[in-house]
């Protein structure tokens, strides 16, 4: 980067909640906090973190509260939706008005990511997009991302095969790859080979929505079996809602606390032996599309990746591709298994390949330096 310029982050969350669009965002700005500013659109009740980026909020009308998911929720829904929507996009342009920037990177998600298009284009500003889902899978529209995409300066896409995508759908066009990273000195050495008689320690991080609760299911099942086979098991679940289902196993579930701390989870992360990938079968638009921070973080860990999903996936082609996890594609808990055993006979190699891939494909320092390159 030749010169400092301003950068006004639009999205619809905290640029310092959990979610993975929010990491990215952090890996990618750090080192360069003075430099941006976040539009945040606010669309529920909790509180928003604060963190060394301002963060400029607009709250949507009425905020969701845990409480609408009952015969509320229609009723709030159109109100912020439809009712209050006009009222809402007049902030959101306030707002923008107010701050001073000259690159806009926009994240199509949610039903408003365009909204600023108008005003982009009038004041002849810089638009950086970023596509992290498809869009109809984070709350977007088609007219919202073929908009985005036509009006763009430049597009970050979350996968090679959404970039694709995209092309097809809404023009050809130049894309580059806008995911999480690792640094170099977050590549970890990867474990001595596991043993079937040592305590393997199964790990996942982060919420588990309803999607998932088959496959951890799944994972449950399996995990009782081995133990009654001799195995030594435990399952770490970081950041994690309780799960009824876990209760009364055979082996040990240890719940840990939602954290930010990324030297905290780092250290953590090296410290287990398989790495829990699960990615959902039920919308093929998500899994041939997205990327899962979760498995680039894993990539550079010490342990090794488990991956149980469509075999289709954008995942599962690049840990296929670079022999970098045991992957199993079914929902059988006899060939979960089987890709266990197979994973702790196998550890050391299948982690050594991963930790070349992340060097390969994920480094951090690389991709933060082409992005902040004008």
């Amino acid at each position: 980067m030749t010169e400092k310029v301003k950068v006004l982050s639009y999205h619809p969350f905290s640029l310092y909640s959990t979610g993975g669009g929010s990491r990215i965002l952090r890996r990618f700005y750090e080192g360069h906090e003075a430099e941006v500013t976040c539009l945040v659109l606010q669309e529920s009740i909790a509180s928003i973190k604060n963190g060394a980026i301002e963060q400029v909020v607009v709250s949507q009308f009425p905020l969701h509260r845990s409480w609408y998911r009952s015969r509320l929720r229609p009723i709030t829904m159109w109100l912020r939706n439809i009712a209050f929507k006009p009222l809402t996009i007049k902030k959101i342009k306030a707002a923008e008005n107010k701050i001073d920037y000259d690159i806009i990177h926009v994240v199509d998600h949610g039903a408003l990511s365009s909204v600023l298009s108008d005003q982009i284009v009038k004041k002849n500003k810089e638009l950086w997009a970023s596509f992290h889902d498809y869009f109809s899978t984070s709350g977007s529209t088609f007219d919202n991302a073929k908009r985005l995409w036509s009006i763009a300066t430049r597009r970050f896409v979350i996968s090679e095969e959404m970039g694709v995508k995209y092309c097809e759908l809404f023009g050809k066009a130049t894309f580059e790859i806008f995911t999480d990273g690792v640094y170099k000195h977050e590549i970890s050495r990867p474990l001595k080979p596991l043993e079937k008689n040592e305590v393997n320690s199964v790990y996942f991080a982060g919420l588990l929505h309803l999607d998932y609760l088959p496959l951890f299911r799944v994972l449950a099942d399996s995990l009782d079996l081995l133990i009654s086979e001799g195995y030594k098991i435990e399952l770490i679940l970081r950041g994690t809602q309780k799960v009824s289902f876990l209760n009364n196993r055979s082996f040990k579930t240890i719940y840990k606390p939602v954290s930010l701390n990324v030297d905290e989870l780092k250290a953590e992360l090296d410290t287990a032996s398989i790495l829990y990938l699960p990615i959902k079968f039920t919308d093929p638009l998500f899994h041939l599309y997205s990327l899962s921070t979760k498995m680039v973080g894993y990539l550079g860990a010490a342990g090794t990746i488990l991956y149980h999903g469509p075999n289709d996936s954008a995942a599962a082609k690049v840990l296929i591709n670079g022999n970098a996890a045991i992957c199993c594609y079914t929902f059988e808990k006899n060939d979960l298994c089987k890709r266990i055993r197979d994973l702790i006979k196998s550890s050391k190699e299948v982690s050594v390949n991963a930790k070349v891939l992340a060097e390969e494909k994920f480094d951090l320092m690389k991709m933060k330096d082409l992005f902040w390159k004008f």
